[in-house]
């Protein structure tokens, strides 16, 4: 089973069509409330940054199934800049913008399967997958 939504991020309005997008396939998923809010987190910050740092981008919002187990995997893909030092990136504190710099570590922290592809000048796609317990 998958069924799979397209949302286009160039504004903050989009910014929050993704968390909406995100909560209600999170619920019918049958993600915890916790799990619902870790996830769409993750989403919200991780849609903020295709638009800040990529002048916006595309989330894809996937419903997934292995065997008995559903869950929601959500991939974010700019043609920005790229990250030229992912680990850098994904450290906490780290950051290029006015941010707290959690952003990446702390999507990272709040799903199940994280996995961020980039490199300098050829954009960047995070994926997040968080699978119902």
């Amino acid at each position: 089973m998958s069924a799979g939504w397209e949302v286009p991020i160039a504004g903050n309005a989009d910014v929050v069509l993704v968390r909406q997008r995100v909560r209600s396939v999170a619920v019918e998923v049958g993600l915890s409330l916790v799990d619902q809010t870790k996830v769409v987190t993750a989403a919200s910050e991780l849609a903020r940054n295709a638009l800040v740092y990529a002048g916006g981008g595309l989330a894809t919002i996937e419903l997934i199934q292995n065997g008995a187990r559903q869950g929601l995997r959500i991939a974010f893909s700019d043609e920005g800049p790229g990250i030229p030092d992912i680990e850098q990136a994904l450290t906490d504190g780290w950051t290029t913008g006015t941010g707290l710099g959690l952003g990446l570590g702390g999507s990272r922290r709040l799903v199940d399967e994280f996995d961020l592809v980039s490199a300098p000048g050829k954009g960047t796609t995070v994926t997040v997958t968080k699978w119902a317990r």
